[in-house]
């Protein structure tokens, strides 16, 4: 397996690799990675549909890629995801996967003509006291101290911060920013997470730092990510006669294991409460999605909290009896164990027609909630909630068969120790009904009202103990690589694997390892898209540093006498030179 860039390699097909007619596939769990694995096997390995088969421990198939009506319960959506024009093997999986919503064309031909009519950005990206606007909304606020506190942790070495927390290389100069405020919620980063990730994040998106605050750096589908993602790579899997068993929960995969040879030779599992083993030869290859961020998610209801748990579910037992049989396999108690109390674990789902309701949206976002088109463009944060609370509206309905008068919310709540302003109340005690108080009464609704028009939402709760276990701090060694060394027929996919430069909990990151796993299991000749170099690009850094510093020119920044003098110096040694137009371009002299 190699990573390539550019047209050739994108656009070239694989010869069938060698010997691909005798082998079969058996892939764990039905979440993304697993389904992008199932396809990249077909498309790219030429493999038969009927010899791959997709082990479920649910009834249902999609992983954390979810968003369904519970008829119990009502609408239901745990999280969304955020996605950019350079998720490269994202986009390269979805060009050959059939849209279900527009004739003769591919899920990414329907993504990228809606994305093209209707432009995402937010209008509102931070409120306080009660449904104000952040004065310094749009602005980074970084200090000269907090800036070169982002520049050298990229400029780090990634070993030098083996189970470094952010906490520990940035100063109150940067928590206290408005930078802070968009990363935190935007991504969920919290500071005792991993400042690894938080330097692969900071240099994998650097050429979209100029939409932070605004999101005009995100796309996202028409519905919901389930609908819209999920359901047409099931059609094409069925299409192909991929075998999909439910209420499969693997146990345990049996690996002959060494520093130079990994073997998978079985496979225990239960299915509908009985134990059974499937016997392997290594012409049986395995995908494995270790540790899951949605496993044992619990519900409440409008008049119920979603009860507490920290009760890990088949995905993780499964990754600690791999890892008991092989140190390469990763450490996963670094990341599902002992999560602080803190930590979010909260996110709720709030269906409304009432009009007064739907106004107050509207006067936030300053868009018709019901127009069918990008409604706030990402979350709006409430500044001054202890919670850290933050909302979302993509297009309405988020459901295709959702009555045309709905809006579906999606709230959640960075902190999850932390009384609310209205409720008094961790978010983990709140029923949904008083999550959806919460809500309203920051966008400023009355307080003489918000009892009312929350008894007017159907608010659903979901509490999921591992959501934030990606970014956990972590060294080398706690995530098995993608394929291990000398693997000769297993892989592990997903945002617990590891693979180099790019950043988890996106769903790229979930289809790069699968892709790379199947490439390099079946030895396809074909490059996997290389994580976009952005980092590298000169242009791209420039504007970055105009953004950081608030539109500021070289001469402005607020920096010590002697650097004045060489920053003057620089400039006048650069006129009428391309490096000048360069930093004209960047808008920095």
């Amino acid at each position: 397996m190699y990573y390539s860039n550019g047209n050739y390699e994108a656009f070239a097909r694989p010869k069938k690799p060698e010997g691909v007619d005798n082998k079969s596939a058996y892939l764990v769990g039905s979440g993304l990675a697993s389904l992008a694995a199932a396809s990249f096997l077909i498309r790219d390995g030429q493999m038969k549909g009927e010899n791959i088969h997709i082990l479920e421990e649910l009834e249902l198939p999609g992983g954390s890629l979810d968003g369904i009506l519970n008829p119990e319960r009502g609408y239901i959506m745990r999280g969304g995801r955020e996605m950019e024009n350079h998720f490269e093997c994202l986009w390269d999986l979805f060009r050959s996967v059939p849209s279900l919503e527009v004739e003769d064309a591919s899920v990414l031909d329907e993504f990228y003509w809606l994305n093209k009519e209707d432009l995402n950005y937010s209008k509102c990206r931070v409120i306080e006291e009660r449904g104000q606007r952040l004065s310094t909304d749009g602005k980074m606020t970084l200090t000269p101290k907090a800036n070169k506190e982002i520049i050298k942790l990229c400029l780090m070495k990634e070993n030098q911060l083996y189970d470094v927390k952010i906490s520990d290389v940035f100063s109150e100069d940067f928590f206290n920013s408005n930078f802070w405020i968009y990363w935190k919620t935007m991504f969920a980063f919290e500071p005792w997470h991993s400042a690894m990730e938080m330097r692969r994040y900071l240099m994998r998106f650097i050429h979209h730092i100029g939409g932070l605050a605004d999101f005009s750096a995100l796309k996202f589908t028409k519905f919901n990510q389930y609908e819209s993602l999920v359901m047409p790579l099931i059609e094409h899997l069925k299409a192909h006669n991929v075998t999909f068993e439910y209420g499969v929960t693997v146990n345990n995969i049996h690996v002959d294991c060494s520093s130079e040879s990994k073997v998978a030779k079985a496979i225990d599992i239960m299915r509908k409460g009985k134990e059974e083993t499937i016997q392997l030869t290594e012409n049986d290859l395995v995908f494995v999605t270790n540790g899951s961020i949605t496993e044992s998610t619990t519900y409440g209801d409008n008049d119920t909290p979603a009860p507490p748990t920290k009760q890990p579910g088949g995905a993780w037992h499964l990754w600690e009896n791999l890892s008991a049989q092989c140190e390469e396999f990763g450490v996963p108690s670094k990341f599902y164990k002992d999560l602080p109390d803190k930590s979010w674990f909260v996110s709720a789902t709030a269906t409304t027609n009432n009009k007064e309701v739907i106004d107050y949206i509207q006067k936030i976002c300053k868009r018709d909630p019901l127009s069918g088109r990008t409604v706030t463009g990402g979350i709006v944060t409430v500044d001054d909630s202890k919670w850290q609370l933050s909302f979302t509206l993509n297009r309405q309905q988020q459901f295709k068969n959702q009555p045309k008068d709905q809006v579906s919310v999606w709230i959640y709540a960075l902190y999850s120790d932390e009384p609310g302003e209205r409720t008094n109340k961790t978010i983990v005690e709140c029923t949904g009904k008083e999550i959806c108080e919460e809500w309203l009464y920051h966008m400023g609704v009355p307080e003489e009202r918000i009892s009312d028009l929350a008894a007017e939402c159907n608010t659903i709760p979901s509490y999921m103990p591992y959501i934030t276990a990606y970014f956990m701090p972590r060294a080398k060694g706690d995530r098995p690589l993608v394929v291990p060394n000398g693997s000769k027929n297993i892989a592990f996919i997903g945002n617990f694997a590891e693979t180099e430069r790019d950043t988890v909990f996106t769903t790229e990151y979930s289809v790069r390892t699968a892709m790379e796993a199947v490439y390099k299991l079946l030895d396809i000749d074909r490059g996997v898209p290389e994580v976009f170099g952005s980092v590298y690009d000169i242009r791209i850094l420039l504007h970055a540093i105009s953004v950081l510093n608030d539109g500021k020119k070289l001469e402005e920044l607020d920096m010590p006498f002697y650097e004045k003098i060489v920053e003057k110096r620089l400039i006048k040694k650069v006129k009428d030179t391309f490096i000048e137009e360069l930093l004209e371009e960047a808008k920095l002299i």
